[in-house]
């Protein structure tokens, strides 16, 4: 199949890598043209704009969005909307909100034009393991794209998930599961690493990988870390994220749901951004008003 792929980020230039390698055509735009140019040396179609990018593609077009949520899908959105035909297909890969996805579906349908939400999950793993794909959307045109996921995906590693918005809502939750088991490992180590034991974190977390119930590719992970770093001292304690949490936490507020962990481990990585916490000295103050107990104080 030949497509349009537009954004060569960190996971799209990757993914155009592995569509090429199973024998797919694909047409790619980048606001860096260096990243048009390195992809391009490795058989990638180059293209000059989004104009020219379409103008390169047979008469059924598809187009694959991998560029960051929100603004950067619309205006990439609109701007599709004057080249391409009826039934032609866009695919978000990024990392959009569910109901936004909805929304765009909804307007593009309007253009005859065919919207499908794809969730990716693989990071820069995935030209070697394969991504993990969530897609939804007009079942006739997932059918047309097939051959696309299965290319990008490891065996048995994509899932149709239903209407428009579905992909994107599966890949949001998947997300914020994430974050909770992170945050589990994140500190089931820091209590290790405070024992009163000389303990190894780095055979631990490798011992685990075999025959545990936490086995997981997060653990493989954390021992690639502690080799590279076992007392992780390169790093500061700042944690950012990308929007995926906050969505699934109000998500779950929408539909009462009491999600605890994932809501936890979103607001502990708010605090590990903050050079000091106003809240924790109201508390230190607190406790010192009622009951007189001790306080630190700066120099």
């Amino acid at each position: 199949m030949k497509i349009g792929f537009i954004g060569l980020g960190k996971m799209g230039f990757n993914m155009v890598q592995r569509l090429m390698n199973h024998g797919h055509e694909v047409v790619v735009y980048n606001k860096s043209k260096d990243k048009i140019k390195q992809i391009a040396e490795k058989g990638a179609i180059p293209s000059e704009s989004v104009r020219d990018l379409v103008s390169k593609l047979p008469d059924k077009k598809v187009v694959w969005l991998m560029v960051p949520s929100g603004k950067p899908v619309d205006e990439n959105i609109e701007e599709l909307k004057d080249y391409l035909n009826d039934d032609d297909i866009i695919i978000d890969g990024g990392n959009s909100f569910w109901r936004d996805s909805q929304k765009r579906s909804a307007d593009l349908a309007e253009h005859r034009i065919i919207y499908i939400d794809c969730g990716t999950c693989g990071g820069v793993w995935g030209l070697q393991n394969g991504y993990c794909l969530m897609y939804g959307g007009q079942k006739e045109a997932v059918n047309y794209t097939m051959l696309l996921y299965e290319a990008l995906a490891p065996e048995g590693g994509h899932v149709y998930c239903g209407e428009s918005g579905t992909g994107h809502m599966v890949k949001m939750v998947h997300n914020g599961i994430e974050y909770g088991m992170m945050q589990a490992y994140a500190e089931g180590f820091e209590i290790l690493k405070k024992s009163p034991y000389d303990i190894n974190l780095t055979k631990v977390a490798d011992a685990w990988q075999y025959g545990s119930v936490i086995r997981s590719w997060l653990l493989e992970l954390a021992v690639n870390a502690l080799n590279d770093d076992p007392n992780l001292e390169k790093l500061k304690d700042y944690v950012q994220d990308s929007g995926e949490g906050r969505w699934t936490v109000q998500t779950a507020i929408d539909f009462d749901v009491p999600a605890h962990v994932i809501t936890s481990s979103l607001f502990t990585r708010f605090q590990s951004r903050q050079d000091e916490s106003f809240a924790m000295k109201m508390l230190a103050a607190l406790r010192n008003q009622f009951g007189g107990h001790a306080v630190k104080t700066k120099d």
